[in-house]
């Protein structure tokens, strides 16, 4: 090659090369966002930020990324200010970020246990809606009355023969006020799918005018009249999405509930002090729930 012709491949080597790093260049530059003094706010960050963001549309996509941004940016320019003010070595901050770390670690856990959990099958979406015609062919919007109360199962008793003698929710209440039992009465519409599942079906047998009472779970009662209900019924191509949202909701609680129960099985746990107590008074509670709950 003469030497001409290599200065020649040289210059144009030069500048190809000098063009590549102007792209790449522009490729990395391309995954900041934001530099604030020194720091860097990446693409990767936004992005982040913005899959855990509700309520983004494609309408106010611009609008949040704005707002995302510029809350990276306070965010970064008060972390910068709280370690010069030495913040970051206080206890309670300590404390803060490992309780985060802990919670965040906790979390990915339980996540990855449903990572590969099979979505709810079709057959699956039918019978749930075949097996809840409350919930759905036969779905009702209540106008109700209620008196929601703590108390022992005597009292609640007492409540309810009140009830078979006088039918009437208004002189129950009147009754219940004489004797000192503090409760809190409301009124309400409420949708079938707004009501508990287990009393739900119960409500749905009730006529017009009708008041029964239910125990909602440890002390916990209520009184509710029936004052007026219209049907609303939801076929089952409307309701298959929030079928199948609940179903997927329900199978990770079950499957997040069975890993848990099956490491704490492995774990060796130990409570001391008052929290020994502590604990042994709420599983004694629990037990006793358990086997009522057993009892016809």
């Amino acid at each position: 090659m003469t030497t001409s012709r290599f200065f020649a491949f040289a210059t144009i080597l030069t500048l190809a090369l000098t063009a590549c790093g102007k792209k790449e260049d522009a490729k990395v530059a391309t995954q900041v966002a934001a530099r604030v003094n020194s720091t860097e706010i990446t693409v990767h960050q936004m992005n982040h930020a913005l899959a855990r963001s509700r309520g983004v549309t494609p309408e106010n996509a611009s609008q949040a990324k704005r707002e995302i941004l510029d809350g990276l940016i306070n965010q970064e320019l008060a972390k910068r200010q709280a370690v010069l003010k030495g913040l970051d070595r206080s206890p309670s901050v300590i404390l803060d970020m490992e309780a985060a770390r802990n919670e965040i670690l906790a979390r990915a856990y339980r996540e990855s246990l449903v990572d590969y959990l099979p979505k709810p099958a079709s057959y699956e979406v039918e019978t749930y809606y075949r097996k809840h015609p409350e919930l759905f062919a036969q779905r009702r919007i209540f106008n109700l009355e209620e008196v929601n109360f703590d108390s022992n199962d005597d009292v609640a008793a007492e409540v309810r023969a009140q009830l078979s003698r006088s039918r009437s929710l208004k002189d129950v209440a009147g009754w219940m006020q004489s004797r000192g039992i503090g409760f809190v009465a409301n009124r309400s519409v409420r949708a079938a799918e707004q009501i508990p599942l287990e009393i739900l079906p119960k409500l749905q047998l009730m006529k017009e005018g009708e008041t029964q009472l239910f125990a909602t779970g440890g002390s916990r009662f209520r009184l509710i009249r029936v004052v007026a209900f219209q049907a609303a019924p939801v076929d089952e191509v409307t309701a298959a999405p929030r079928i199948r949202q609940f179903l997927s909701n329900r199978n990770s609680a079950e499957v997040i509930a069975k890993g848990m129960k099956e490491i704490r099985s492995f774990a060796t746990i130990e409570y001391l002090g008052e929290f020994a107590a502590l604990m042994a008074e709420g599983d004694a509670k629990i037990g006793a729930e358990e086997v009522k709950a057993r009892i016809p």
